[in-house]
């Protein structure tokens, strides 16, 4: 299998390298040009296209022969970073392409979610602060999801809870709304984020679904052992 990964020189991005690399398939990492040092120790074993992941022309070159497209989904700045990368993948990607895009919880497919108070009070002050400085703009991953969720494409977009670092617990457990109990623990390895991710492209069960993950070691995920 051939597969593009767009971001490839971040934490999550290095980690579903890591896995691809393990399957034995041939990897395609798209970073920024002020990345490319990053991928240093990989570098003679995948194709590093330097470029603005929502630059159209590399992202049209990174894709070419692609089996898969693995996207983070990064709300960087105040222009529409996000929704231009997932534009131009769902615009540019070999038409029968598996695509999987990451996300945060917030990001609703069906508006069945249920948030607590405090997260979205979290996700308030940090977009309002985020936008303030230019630094983020959560809606634009807001509005890149929900041309994706519109496309006819072979897309699934993976939510994460909240991050951290580890050895591998194994491949999350997830629901399709959050709020739904198996999810309480709000954790998951980015090791197994990526993992989730790199498993999606053959798991067509998960085609036009919206994830949310969360680590099958967790308490919640073990108090719930018949989750999927």
């Amino acid at each position: 299998m051939r597969v593009c990964i767009i971001g490839a020189s971040g934490k999550l991005g290095r980690y579903m390298i890591e896995h691809a690399l393990e399957r034995g398939y041939e990897v395609v990492g798209v970073c920024r040009p002020e990345s490319v040092d990053k991928l240093a120790d990989v570098a003679d074993r995948i194709t590093i296209l330097p470029g603005r992941t929502d630059d159209r022309d590399v992202v049209a070159r990174a894709v070419t022969g692609c089996d898969g497209v693995l996207v983070v989904l990064v709300p960087f700045g105040v222009k529409g970073y996000s929704t231009g990368t997932a534009q131009a993948v769902l615009d540019l990607a070999e038409p029968d392409a598996r695509l999987v895009f990451s996300c945060g919880w917030h990001i609703t497919k069906d508006g069945r979610d249920h948030y607590s108070r405090m997260f979205r009070l979290m996700v308030r002050v940090t977009g309002a602060i985020g936008r303030l400085i230019r630094f983020v703009d959560i809606d634009d991953q807001v509005e890149a999801c929900r041309r994706i969720f519109a496309s006819d494409r072979r897309w699934t977009v993976v939510r994460g809870s909240d991050l951290e670092e580890g050895p591998s617990e194994g491949l999350p457990v997830w629901s399709p709304h959050v709020g739904d109990p198996v999810l309480a623990s709000n954790r998951t390895r980015r090791t197994d984020f990526a993992l989730f991710m790199i498993e999606a492209l053959t798991d067509d069960t998960l085609i036009g679904e919206a994830p949310a993950i969360v680590s099958r070691a967790s308490e919640s995920a073990m108090a719930h052992p018949g989750s999927r």
